[in-house]
C-alpha cells in the first residue's frame, strides 16, 4: 500500500510537469510570455525529478531538505502561474487554472509531508535521548 501511495505522488508530480509544458507551449509568443514560459518550464518540472532524489535520500534530514527545495519549486510555479493569468498571457484558461489548483495541492501535501517528518525525527530524538 505504502508503495502505491509514492507511485501515486511521483505520478502526480510527472503529470504536473507535463501540464506546465502545456501551458508554457501555449503562451502568447511575447517577451513576456518567452521569459515565463522558460521560467514555468524550469521550475514546474524540477519537481518530479527533486522527488525522485528525495525518495535516495541518506537521512531524514536530507529527505526534509530536498523536499524543502521542492517544494520551493512549486512555489515558484505557482507564483508564475498567477502572474500569467493576471497579465493574460495566455488564452488557454481552462489548463491554466487547473495547473494553479494542482500546485496549490502539490504545495499542501508536501508542506505536511515536511512537518510530519520533522515530527518523526523528534520523536526518534526523543525516544534515543530516554534509553539512555
Amino acid at each position: 500500500m505504502e508503495e502505491k501511495r509514492k507511485y501515486d505522488l511521483e505520478e502526480r508530480l510527472i503529470d504536473f510537469a507535463v501540464l506546465v509544458i502545456q501551458i508554457a507551449e501555449s503562451l502568447f509568443n511575447t517577451r513576456a510570455g518567452n521569459h515565463l514560459a522558460g521560467q514555468l518550464v524550469r521550475s514546474g518540472t524540477s519537481p518530479a525529478l527533486h522527488y525522485g532524489e528525495a525518495q535516495s535520500a541518506e537521512s531524514r534530514a536530507d529527505f526534509i531538505h530536498k523536499l524543502k527545495i521542492l517544494l520551493k519549486e512549486l512555489r515558484e510555479s505557482r507564483n508564475a502561474l498567477r502572474i500569467i493569468k493576471k497579465v493574460p498571457l495566455t488564452d488557454k484558461i481552462e489548463i491554466l487554472e487547473k495547473g494553479l489548483i494542482e500546485s496549490n495541492e502539490l504545495i499542501s501535501i508536501f508542506v505536511k509531508s515536511i512537518e510530519t517528518t520533522k515530527k518523526n525525527m523528534e520523536a526518534e530524538r526523543k525516544e534515543k535521548r530516554l534509553k539512555k
